[in-house]
């Protein structure tokens, strides 16, 4: 098949996912297995239908790029900063312990002090692609082991940089002149991330509004975002640091920009098809003939491998994180398979004469088994021991209403309190909500609620959007809230946006889309009760009405001075300390007034 180029491969690949991905779903073993049993079925090992598996996975390794930049997306700076103590206290712990205690045992068969720390080091790391995609797949993400896991997965990424400077300093090749070259990649390491981050944070807005403002070529914008992520993970390839680092880095600079979702829907259909494209690479590399010819020694290297890594995972979960029993088990098993950067690691140890050939590939095919044998751990413990309670799922109720004059999407708290105000005054409308057991709840009362998510366009269209005249957003996830007002502004410029915000950043964002209509949640509520207080304390109900409505004029005119540097942190402190100083001599010149009065 190699004389014919890359188009068979092409058209066997996406066979092999049409095909495979579907059965391992409906077996619900999960798209990771469906991936990985349909690479080792067309592999070398199985059919032998593609023989040179090297350049597809050069390829497939942009889908963990891409999936890296997404992840990064999610993570604003300050996110990232509160969450440094699980990224270095946990993730160091993690990589340091499974070192020492898998190299302690590869020490205790027979291998010298260096290769035993090269193999505890690979065997530390874990496999990023897979653990995310399983995440993302049981939406466990922002659970408390998805946030650990992350952690610890972040920090992985970052050792392994100086885990690949070790190996050829273990093996002695830089023994002449080492020290000035280690110092020199040192410093050009330093220089490539440096220059990612200051270039981040001036280039890639202008870029993307730039790319936005090509009316009728978006597909501009998708060359555009494609260029950030490929660019960089080149730039940091080059530099000799992980293209997935490289991604993460850029897709953090871009967490606040109001271009965040639009690239996410952008990129996802590229990182989904390479993503998988990476699965199958991985089982194509799996040598079932070894695992044949020694069946027991590769099912011992495999059940300690987990073992081990478990175990020190469920000691972080339960004594550093200080996550109940559940939750480090989830972690434990999400994370104890190796990684597919040991496979780089222990090809460069070999090359430097630290391992064998035939311990190499001992190493990558135990590797590749743990990684397969994930997704069937996870589910085994979602049975075993659930760390969350199952939810059941329920397709989106199908909307049969009449066209609405208002739409309300979010029928919490505040969501009911408008409909039952249009309902009292007979206004048609038409409530969508998100969470099942709200629905039923509304439902239990007598009320019209629609099952659905307003963040999605096909239910907005099915509940005849286009036809309403105003757009209620009550939902309390500000995320969605943001994708439900950017889908109206783009799909539906007539409607009227009403949108409920959590805080003032999250009313800057609203106001980057357009959105004019803008209540913070919390605001008048607070006001209504300084107004309580200050009669309590004996003044009359004219003179605390007025300083209710002079402090309410005041903090609006500030929101909007605020709005032009709302992402620019010192200006934003500035304006916030000139705005206290405003306050306190506005109420010091009304107190001196009432005083001569």
């Amino acid at each position: 098949m190699d004389s014919h180029g890359f188009l068979p491969y092409a058209v066997l690949l996406l066979l092999a996912t049409v095909l495979a991905v579907p059965l391992a779903k409906r077996w619900r073993l999960g798209a990771v297995l469906g991936y990985l049993g349909a690479g080792a079925l067309i592999g070398p090992s199985g059919l032998r239908l593609i023989g040179n598996t090297e350049q597809i996975s050069q390829i497939s390794e942009l889908g963990v790029v891409l999936m890296l930049f997404v992840i990064g997306m999610e993570l604003s700076p300050q996110r990232l900063w509160v969450m440094r103590r699980s990224v270095f206290g946990s993730g160091s712990l993690q990589v340091v312990a499974t070192a020492v205690l898998v190299g302690g045992v590869a020490l205790a068969f027979g291998l010298d002090w260096k290769s035993a720390l090269v193999v505890g080091l690979g065997l530390a790391l874990s496999s990023t692609a897979i653990d995310l995609q399983l995440l993302a797949e049981r939406k466990e993400l922002n659970s408390a082991h998805g946030r650990l896991a992350f952690a610890i997965l972040l920090f992985q990424d970052v050792a392994a940089i100086p885990i690949l400077a070790l190996i050829p300093i273990l093996g002695g090749s830089h023994a002449q002149g080492g020290a000035l070259d280690e110092l020199l990649a040192a410093l050009r390491v330093i220089a490539t991330i440096a220059l990612v981050v200051v270039g981040g944070r001036y280039l890639l807005r202008p870029m993307f509004r730039a790319a936005a403002q090509q009316i009728g070529t978006p597909e501009v914008f998708t060359a555009t975002a494609l260029l950030v992520v490929m660019g960089t993970a080149w730039l940091m390839q080059v530099a000799g640091i992980s293209m997935s680092l490289g991604a993460f880095l850029a897709g953090v600079l871009l967490a606040d920009s109001e271009y965040r979702h639009e690239i996410e829907a952008q990129i996802e259909p590229f990182r989904g098809l390479l993503l998988g494209l990476f699965f199958i690479s991985v089982g194509m590399s799996l040598d079932v003939h070894l695992a044949m010819a020694q069946p027991q020694v590769v099912g011992c290297l495999l059940l300690a491998l987990v073992v081990l890594k478990a175990i020190v995972l469920y000691g972080i979960g339960r004594g550093v994180a200080r996550e109940d029993h559940a939750q480090s088990i989830a972690l434990a098993a999400l994370l104890a398979q190796g990684g597919e950067f040991a496979f780089v690691v222990f090809t460069m140890a070999a090359a430097n004469g630290l391992l064998s050939a035939g311990q190499r590939d001992m190493a990558i095919l135990v590797i590749t088994l743990s990684m397969a044998a994930t997704p069937l751990l996870v589910r085994l413990r979602a049975e075993v021991a659930p760390a969350t309670k199952a939810r059941p799922t329920r397709e989106f109720d199908r909307i049969d209403a009449a066209a609405p004059r208002v739409i309300i999407a979010g029928m919490g708290r505040v969501g009911q309190i408008v409909a039952r105000m249009l309902n009292a005054n007979r206004i048609p409308f038409t409530a969508l909500e998100s969470d099942p057991e709200q629905v039923d709840f509304m439902r239990h009362f007598g009320n019209t609620v629609y099952f659905g998510d307003a963040s999605r366009l096909d239910l907005l269209r099915a509940a005849q959007t286009e036809k309403a005249e105003i757009f209620v957003i009550t939902t309390e996830d500000p995320d969605s809230n943001l994708r439900t007002a950017r889908l109206l502004k783009r799909h539906f410029p007539h409607l009227r946006v009403f949108a409920r915000a959590r805080n003032r950043q999250h009313v800057f964002k609203l106001m980057d889309l357009g959105v004019e209509s803008i209540v913070r949640e919390t605001f008048f509520s607070s006001l209504e009760i300084a107004r309580g207080v200050f009669m309590a304390l004996g003044y009359d109900e004219a003179s605390a009405a007025d300083y209710v409505k002079r402090f309410r004029e005041h903090d609006e005119r500030v929101l909007a001075n605020q709005y032009p540097v709302y992402d620019d942190e010192a200006a934003l402190l500035q304006s916030a300390q000139e705005a206290r100083d405003d306050l306190m001599r506005l109420f010091q010149a009304d107190a001196g007034d009432e005083e001569e009065d």
